[in-house]
């Protein structure tokens, strides 16, 4: 796999936020303290772009807004499925990393973006 394959949130996220910061621009005036509301769509912003994980042939490196993890191949252990049907890394080590912006029904996109080190699921059996 020449270049990582990337999973991140929707670029469609950003419009409340540029909504947002738009409303926010009247109180903003008001007062020059006012301006540094201004971070709050900045900060959320930021966290729609940076949000995500890449998959390559060495490892998955999972970012947050905050920083990044990376997890190799050796150490990964599987996938777990949450409750809400977040998915969650499961290392050798038993610790786990959540994997952002994306659900149960995205297993076939990450398996495939493995290269088959991440099984793919059975499709549900007919009854």
């Amino acid at each position: 796999m020449a270049t990582p394959a990337r999973f991140r949130m929707n670029r469609t996220s950003l419009l409340p936020v540029l909504v947002f910061a738009i409303c926010l621009t009247a109180l903003a005036a008001a007062s020059l303290w006012a301006l540094l509301l201004l971070v709050i769509p900045a900060v959320v912003a930021l966290w729609v772009v940076r949000t995500g994980f890449d998959v390559d042939d060495e490892a998955i490196t999972v970012r947050t807004l905050a920083g990044s993890r990376r997890v190799p191949w050796a150490e990964l252990a599987g996938v777990r499925v949450g409750e809400r049907a977040d998915l969650w890394l499961v290392t050798t080590g038993g610790t786990e990393v959540r994997l952002p912006a994306v659900r149960a029904r995205d297993l076939p996109a990450i398996a495939h973006a493995s290269g088959g080190r991440i099984p793919s699921p059975a499709p549900p059996a007919d009854r």
